[in-house]
């Protein structure tokens, strides 16, 4: 069918104004379950430091009537230290496009700095729980922290997979390995036993701290608790293809997805024995202007203090056979 003659059309058009949504839409995640699940304190040097300590192991103890009473063996108490990380964007917006009109939100400066402290968020959560070995950085190098992977050693319950050492451990980093292979059933074995490991540390961890991959594998271990969801009458029931709770033999661990988390390696954690040292909390500081712009930097700086090592675990090096 054809056109009629003389039709005005849009291709014709000069003055149609543009069809542009007054929304911005960002699916890009934010959620950071570890660092806002742990404690925060205060941190009041770039090197922060805590102590732990131990008890004698447990012994059948019997002595003789009368006989004279001597001191004990004192063990001193241990001191662990980590060190401050600072973290940073810095937002810059010309004069110009603060004062157009923007599609989506009122100023551009507003809009970054909100969108740069997320993205801040989102680098503290994938630190915090790295392998990423602490440093004390130089005049040409900056301080990083020792990220919850480098706590946890072999010794104290943990399974690497692809490694032999033991001595990994207090912030060290933690040498990447190939990763290894392996299904359901043998995941099972070593969840067992280090949960095992945990409860003979004296540990009261109740959480597994996983990516989306090994997400999947935990789910096809056996001890999954069943799920059941109550669907009202009239409705239609919902496929469940996902298992949150581990049912072991030293009681239930809840599995937590973090979309932050390393894809290879599984964290048992006890949320009490962490928390975040805070040297500078999270703040917008507007900079001095050096021609026609806003300038502002939002930093923080701060610690991970991993208060009792043996109170958490991890099982890495591993991919879903």
């Amino acid at each position: 069918m054809a056109l009629p003659t003389n039709t005005f059309t849009v291709f014709s058009a000069i003055g149609n104004r543009e069809d542009l949504t007054d929304a911005i839409w960002n699916i890009d995640p934010t959620d950071t379950p570890f660092i806002s699940s742990i404690a925060r304190v205060k941190a009041t040097g770039v090197k922060h430091e805590w102590q732990t300590d131990a008890l004698d192991s447990a012994t059948i103890q019997g002595y003789l009537e009368g006989d004279d009473a001597t001191a004990d063996a004192a063990t001193p108490t241990e001191r662990l230290d980590n060190q401050c990380q600072i973290w940073r964007k810095v937002v810059s917006v010309s004069r110009t496009q603060r004062t157009v009109l923007s599609a989506g939100r009122r100023d551009e400066y507003a809009y970054q700095l909100a969108k740069r402290g997320k993205e801040i968020k989102r680098n503290m959560e994938k630190t915090v729980l790295s392998d990423n070995g602490k440093s004390a950085g130089s005049l040409a190098a900056a301080r990083y922290i020792g990220g919850a992977q480098t706590w946890l050693t072999k010794a104290n319950g943990s399974v690497h997979l692809a490694s032999t050492a033991t001595t990994l451990g207090s912030g060290a980093t933690v040498v990447a390995q190939t990763d290894v292979a392996i299904g359901a059933t043998t995941v099972k074995t070593h969840v067992d036993t280090i949960i095992s490991s945990l409860w003979d540390n004296g540990s009261d961890a109740n959480v597994i701290i996983t990516g989306s991959g090994q997400k999947t594998l935990l789910a096809g271990m056996t001890g999954i608790a069943t799920l059941y969801r109550e669907v009202p009458k009239g409705s239609q029931g919902n496929i469940i293809g996902g298992a949150d709770l581990y049912a072991s033999n030293f009681g239930d661990y809840v599995i937590v997805p973090d979309r932050f988390a390393d894809v290879n390696t599984n964290l048992f954690i006890d949320y009490d024995y962490w928390a975040f040292a805070e040297l500078d909390p999270m703040e917008v500081v507007p900079l001095a202007k050096t021609g026609d712009s806003d300038r502002a930097m939002i930093v923080c700086e701060g610690a991970l203090e991993c208060r009792a090592p043996k109170a958490s675990a991890k099982l890495a090096d591993i991919t879903a056979a």
